[in-house]
């Protein structure tokens, strides 16, 4: 089946709407995100980005210097600016949703909730060592059961998004990109869109 609009006439039904990816770390937002952006002729921003500009320091050295609570200050922060802008995909910190106050700014767009099994996250922050040694979260001895908990606490409050992206093993980033863009179709236009949210 081909799609049934574009993603140029995607963008125009968004009228502009933002769109805010969700999940656990790993799960792939940055990556996907910026593919998203591509395809809609968005811009794309990474509030852990815009967090290590603003502080001046990576992430890592903001939770050992002065606690994840002053993370989640400046985390809040960021979004806040962000909630002001329009045509732009903004990848989330993978605990942006366990901070109440956040909600109001994301429900200043579209909510996309990228979930992909624990083991698989696992796999892809493995395969990049780099990547897990910047996830302050993960220096643990068990950071499975690390990853493992916090998606049980997590789980319930990114069901609140307004799209779940099921991800598999065997999903690459751009099929990623492309389920996203095919769920957004099916909450603009269910009527047209032929297929179910993954």
């Amino acid at each position: 089946m081909s799609d049934p609009i574009s993603a140029n006439e995607l963008a125009k039904h968004l009228r502009g709407l933002s769109l805010y990816l969700v999940g656990m770390m790993g799960v792939g937002k940055s990556t996907v995100g910026r593919g998203i952006a591509q395809s809609l002729n968005y811009r794309f921003f990474d509030t852990d980005t815009l967090i290590e500009q603003v502080a001046q320091q990576s992430i890592s050295n903001i939770f050992a210097t002065d606690g994840e609570g002053a993370f989640r200050t400046l985390e809040t922060q960021v979004l806040t600016q962000l909630s002001r802008q329009t045509r732009s995909i903004i990848a989330t910190g993978g605990g942006i949703v366990t901070q109440q106050d956040n909600w109001q700014q994301l429900r200043h767009g579209a909510i996309i909730w990228l979930d992909a099994p624990v083991e698989v996250i696992v796999q892809r922050l493995r395969a990049n060592s780099r990547e897990a040694e910047h996830r302050p979260l993960l220096q643990t001895s068990n950071p499975e059961e690390t990853l493992t908990k916090l998606l049980e606490t997590r789980r319930d409050l990114y069901a609140n998004a307004d799209l779940r992206i099921t991800i598999t093993a065997g999903d690459s980033p751009k099929a990623v990109v492309q389920k996203t863009l095919v769920g957004i179709r099916t909450i603009l236009h269910p009527a047209i869109a032929g297929s179910q949210n993954n």
